[in-house]
């Protein structure tokens, strides 16, 4: 199923703009998602009502006129781009050259994203080319609401990071403790080995990842802290992992919390009061509420139990921390958000994470993370993980 453009098409007409164009490579998910072309070099996209069209060099030809939704592709030499390197600079020669693109398909006016370079702004506009900020992200917005195809390229890589959870919980589960240290096989367990563990299991299921999270005890009370050094028993290790299926590029996102040995009290009290806020989350999502109803509704099992928020106090440190969730895709963090000020109204289709959390570098930090799809009357959680908590 292809993605439907209608929205793009009526913010084209609203800005009377003849068409939205983006200048990046493949990384920059609007581009992938709008070209449907994977490449790691930046070309031009061309969005109109009636066509799509993108410009690539001569290595990218073949493969983008078989791979891309295009309608059509051009090439830098469909312009005599030599020439026009040959008698300017660099940049001018590119701008001569992207002028020229755009006039083929009488393009007088463009919309860009927030992220389009300034180079090639200020180029066009050189060359009578009027170039405006799309302010509403149209093609983000769009891309929140997710396919069928999309949903379920997003399930297969939570299955592959429920693969790479697992792993990792296997090994923290068969570690011995000696000196309050974890040890596997006769060395220190450290964030790094687990971390190990988790990227090759997922590699093993045509996934991968930059980076992951494994942080214990006071690391763990910082929520974006990747951890590193030996795992202690009795402390909280909080996993988050994040995966990128390599074919479709669709991520996943989960997190766990894990203690080998006995947890104190207060944690345990963390992860009782999270396992509440999570459900409490879960009775808010549905079809028509707004983020921000989601988030309030953990903020309130929080607040109740006695525990600051952002929402309470934003300049807490200890807590309730963070958003409550966000959109998952083609990029691990996108619309919608389900925060504080997120007042539009979630819909089927929105894929997103659910992730209450504790922390206090007294105490460590406890986090739950599942993912999922709202829809028409309700939602699908897609995460199918057990919410273990000593080991």
């Amino acid at each position: 199923m292809e993605p439907d453009f209608g929205a793009l098409d009526d913010a084209l007409d609203a800005a009377d703009a003849d068409g939205y164009l983006l200048d990046a490579d493949a990384s920059t998910s609007d581009q992938l998602y709008l070209s449907g072309f994977d490449a790691s070099d930046p070309f031009v996209s061309l969005y109109t009502p009636d066509e799509t069209v993108l410009l690539v060099s001569g290595l990218e030809f073949t493969r983008a006129k078989r791979e891309s939704r295009a309608d059509a592709v051009r090439r830098y030499a469909d312009y005599d781009y030599q020439e026009k390197r040959a008698n300017n600079d660099t940049a001018t020669a590119r701008d001569l050259l992207y002028a020229e693109f755009l006039d083929e398909f009488g393009v007088e006016s463009v919309l860009v994203n927030e992220r389009f370079p300034l180079a090639t702004a200020d180029g066009l506009r050189d060359h009578g080319v009027s170039v405006d900020v799309d302010d509403d992200d149209t093609v983000g917005t769009i891309r929140a609401t997710k396919t069928a195809a999309e949903v379920e390229h997003v399930k297969a890589a939570q299955d592959a990071n429920e693969a790479a959870m697992r792993a990792a919980q296997t090994l923290i589960e068969a570690a011995t403790v000696r000196d309050g240290v974890l040890h596997y096989e006769g060395d220190p367990l450290t964030s790094e080995r687990v971390k190990e563990e988790i990227e090759v299991t997922l590699l093993r299921h045509g996934c991968s990842l930059d980076e992951t999270i494994v942080a214990c005890g006071e690391s763990a009370s910082i929520p974006h802290d990747r951890g590193s050094g030996p795992l202690r028993a009795d402390e909280t290790i909080i996993i988050d992992i994040f995966p990128r299926d390599k074919e479709t590029k669709y991520h996943a996102d989960m997190t766990r919390t894990f203690v080998k040995g006995d947890a104190t009290d207060e944690a345990r009290e963390f992860y009782d009061i999270t396992r509440e806020a999570l459900d409490a989350a879960f009775d808010a999502l549905e079809p028509g509420a707004t983020g921000e109803d989601v988030h309030h509704a953990v903020c309130d099992v929080y607040e109740d139990a006695g525990y600051p928020t952002l929402r309470s106090d934003p300049s807490t440190e200890t807590g309730y921390i963070h958003s409550t969730g966000h959109g998952v895709g083609l990029d691990v963090h996108e619309a919608p958000s389900v925060s504080t000020n997120a007042t539009d109204e979630l819909e089927p289709g929105h894929v997103v994470t659910i992730e209450p959390g504790l922390y206090d570098p007294d105490i460590g930090g406890v986090r739950l993370e599942d993912i999922v799809v709202v829809t028409e009357d309700g939602y699908e959680n897609f995460t199918d993980y057990p919410l273990d908590f000593e080991l």
